[in-house]
């Protein structure tokens, strides 16, 4: 990595999954049959007690109201296949793939049970399942995966943290697989750029505004 570029930009990049891993995350004892699909570093910092509004600003945040076209077009096209195909009926419970489960929240522990409850329901109609001081995690399920969104606050020094975000995915079947792997290009190169900007733009406000 360039380490001339600029820090903000730097943050829109995307990280090793060891970069995730490095780290004792809650997420790993309750997700471990889930595949770590892609790890970012978002275009947010700030001090330890900043924690909450960085939620706050994420759980605001549609990325299907993305400035970017590109994004919004494949968001409106993947919600018309949805609808077409059945794939996001939400009166239709599933099964976690290879488990008896429909939700992770069957296997939180007791300690993180009903801490999200609080914590607004996020865009992109992905369901809280916990907090703690430094991370939050929600879940999405539908005919192609059953996928989870991890965000962590990370400590880079004394007193600075910086936000970053991963996602699980189990595919669902041969559908899931394929799926995923059509997808994988759109996501990288149009869908996560654009949602960085997005994050970065809804930061720098909600800095403004507090300024």
């Amino acid at each position: 990595m360039d380490r001339t570029m600029p820090t903000a930009r730097r943050r829109r990049n995307r990280l090793p999954n060891s970069a995730h891993e490095a780290h004792l995350w809650r997420i790993s004892e309750i997700a471990d049959d889930f595949t770590l699909l892609d790890v970012w570093a978002l275009p947010v910092s700030g001090v330890p007690g900043d924690f909450d509004a960085f939620l706050e600003v994420m759980t605001s945040i549609d990325p299907t109201h993305s400035p970017s076209a590109a994004a919004r077009a494949l968001f409106r096209l993947r919600f018309a296949l949805g609808a077409l195909f059945g794939w996001d009926d939400a009166g239709r419970e599933r099964a976690i793939p290879d488990c008896e489960e429909s939700s992770l929240r069957a296997r939180l522990p007791r300690d993180l049970r009903g801490t999200a409850a609080a914590t607004p329901r996020p865009g992109g109609r992905f369901r809280p399942l916990y907090r703690t001081h430094d991370e939050w995690a929600a879940e999405i399920s539908n005919d192609t995966v059953h996928g989870i969104m991890h965000l962590a606050w990370v400590e880079e020094s004394a007193g600075s943290h910086r936000a970053q975000m991963a996602v699980y995915v189990k595919a669902r079947g041969a559908l899931g697989e394929l799926y995923m792997r059509l997808i994988g290009p759109f996501r990288h190169w149009i869908v996560y750029p654009a949602l960085m900007r997005q994050i970065g733009r809804a930061w720098e406000a909600r800095g403004k505004r507090a300024a």
